[in-house]
């Protein structure tokens, strides 16, 4: 029990050093060498928990699915008004970036350019996921609420994740100086406005 709670301490903090690594270097490749000397170990240590690199960005991956899946059902079930829903979920997605700048250059592709298209399509498939939650919501809001998008759910959908994503790579483009979050509200306030029927 001891030996696999500390592995899963050493995973933990290979992770946290690449995501500060992705932070620290806008732009920048990380190696498997640079890596295992940022954690203190061997880079023959960090294979011994990531069979690979793209393990190690697989790991990262798992870890924003876990964060914003996990409150995204939260946003579902605490609040019933489904604008609100939508702009939680937005809002989420840009605090989150904000406040994992590193791990954002995933989100990005700008970090896994030319590492293996696995990590590519998990990306796109997390994208995926959160665009049909947004459709979902704008189908049952007809449904429940009797709130009528002037587009069709799906294209409203997009419209909606295509403002966070735009503001997600002006966050990285920026060198994270360019805080994705503000002025968002007024923003949303604006969008929100617009999509739905009178």
């Amino acid at each position: 029990m001891a030996i696999s709670e500390r592995k899963a301490s050493r995973k933990e903090q290979i992770l946290q050093a690449l995501a500060h690594m992705l932070e620290a270097s806008p732009g920048g490749r990380i190696t498997t060498a640079a890596l295992a000397k940022e954690v203190g170990v061997s880079e023959a240590a960090l294979y011994r928990h990531f069979p690979s690199k793209a393990k190690m960005f697989e790991g990262l991956i798992e870890f924003i699915e876990t964060s914003l899946f996990s409150r995204i059902t939260l946003i579902l079930k605490e609040e019933p008004d489904s604008t609100q829903q939508c702009g939680q979920i937005l809002h989420l997605l840009l605090a989150f970036s904000e406040k994992n700048p590193g791990i954002t250059r995933i989100l990005t592709g700008d970090a896994i350019t030319g590492e293996t298209d696995r990590l590519r399509q998990r990306v796109v498939q997390l994208f995926d996921r959160i665009e049909t939650q947004l459709k979902q919501i704008l189908r049952e809001a007809e449904l429940k609420e009797g709130k009528r998008t002037q587009l069709t759910a799906v294209q409203s959908a997009n419209l909606m994740l295509s403002a966070a994503e735009g503001r997600i790579c002006q966050y990285v483009r920026s060198g994270f100086t360019r805080s994705p979050i503000e002025s968002w509200d007024d923003q949303w306030k604006l969008l929100s406005l617009s999509l739905f029927r009178a």
